[in-house]
């Protein structure tokens, strides 16, 4: 989820060498890509019609990109079971793009079937977080790079929900700090170094992690009453900012010391 955050100095860089050898799994996830492609536009048209195209780019760069930065990250032959799970949840974020990209080009309300579509698409983005994990340990297959992406696409879910529930007028602009909050984290570590130091195991963040992204899907429900929408925002923030507070006072605490 998005508490966590690992920095691009913490991803082990694997040797050229080693990296020419390794390229078969960047070559499978692209392979992989293609059917997830087509679900996620396929998925994309249903939401939106004139937001599909949007979704089915942004796809497309992020499976490139992860392609490529597999050969030097990555560090396993076989792509996992793990990874293609993470890339099938970035297909379906991808997709939830859709509407937010009609808005711009063709603002109009989000129809209630669109939403109960979106509210589907999230809840099995959400359910298939915990999937990948357990299957990196399993197949043996673990890294710092699957577990980077994982984050990546979780930040990236929770940012895109939280827009969508402010398009949809559910909740007033201020809940796009639920779902970039940790975006906000990361660019203050360009000013403050020292956020970017390991942060130990915690119970507490992977717990507040999914409340966050709980409270983001429940809120993309159709029909959702203004106060009990209000409440639910506001509580899954105020425990994101104690969360995010808490590791923050730790980090300061270890670098005065």
């Amino acid at each position: 989820m998005n508490t966590p955050v690992i920095t691009p100095n913490r991803v082990k860089r694997i040797k050229p060498t080693e990296a020419q050898l390794l390229s078969g799994a960047g070559a499978r996830l692209v392979w992989l890509a293609l059917p997830l492609g087509a679900l996620s536009a396929a998925l994309a048209t249903r939401l939106a019609p004139g937001g599909a195209v949007v979704s089915v780019g942004l796809f497309a760069l992020l499976a490139a990109v992860v392609a490529y930065l597999m050969r030097a990250h990555y560090p396993h032959a076989r792509l996992g079971p793990a990874n293609a799970v993470t890339l099938l949840r970035a297909a379906l974020v991808c997709a939830l793009v859709a509407p937010l990209a009609a808005e711009v080009f063709a603002p109009a309300p989000i129809p209630s079937r669109a939403r109960w579509l979106i509210t589907a698409i999230a809840t099995l983005a959400l359910a298939l977080d915990g999937l990948d994990g357990w299957l990196a340990r399993r197949s043996g297959l673990s890294s710092r790079f699957g577990a980077r992406f994982d984050m990546e696409v979780d930040a990236a879910l929770g940012l895109i929900l939280a827009l969508l529930v402010v398009v949809s007028g559910t909740v007033g602009i201020w809940v796009l700090a639920l779902g970039a909050m940790r975006y906000a984290y990361v660019l203050a570590s360009f000013a403050l170094p020292w956020l970017n130091a390991p942060l130990p195991e915690r119970f507490r963040r992977k717990l507040v992690c999914v409340v966050q992204i709980v409270a983001l899907v429940v809120l993309t429900l159709p029909g959702l009453g203004a106060l009990t929408a209000t409440f639910i925002a506001a509580a899954a923030t105020l425990a994101l900012t104690g969360s995010f507070t808490a590791d923050i006072i730790w980090l300061a605490r270890r670098r005065a010391t």
